[in-house]
């Protein structure tokens, strides 16, 4: 198992990734959403409840399988629809801000 993680911390692309697990893609896909796979694919491993810690093979096998997913996900939808960023979740144009916190970004106000 140790052996896949080191392997995987010598990778640097999502280019990279996908061609050491043997993942066909599209070069378009992966020029617009390289960083948003990723992310999708590291959440994706974060959200395993068991990995098999002591069966390598075991092991690539179910972070080749995250990663052809997280991979999909950006070959049928775009970045803004999936929202992996935080930028992209709050871009729906609604932010709040309380009125306590515009008043006091305001400058002080002297007696006129």
């Amino acid at each position: 198992m140790q052996e896949v993680i080191e392997q995987l911390h010598r990778l640097s692309s999502a280019e990279d990734f996908l061609r050491f697990f043997d993942i066909s893609y599209d070069e378009k896909v992966v020029n617009v959403s390289r960083l948003h796979i990723l992310k999708r694919f590291f959440q994706y491993i974060e959200q395993q409840k068991a990995l098999p810690r002591n069966n390598a093979a075991a092991m690539f096998s179910i972070y080749r399988c995250l990663l052809n997913t997280a991979y999909n996900d950006f070959v049928l939808s775009t970045p803004a629809e999936q929202k992996v960023f935080r930028v992209f979740q709050e871009a729906d144009g609604r932010r709040v801000v309380p009125l306590d916190q515009l008043r006091a970004s305001l400058p002080a106000r002297g007696d006129a």
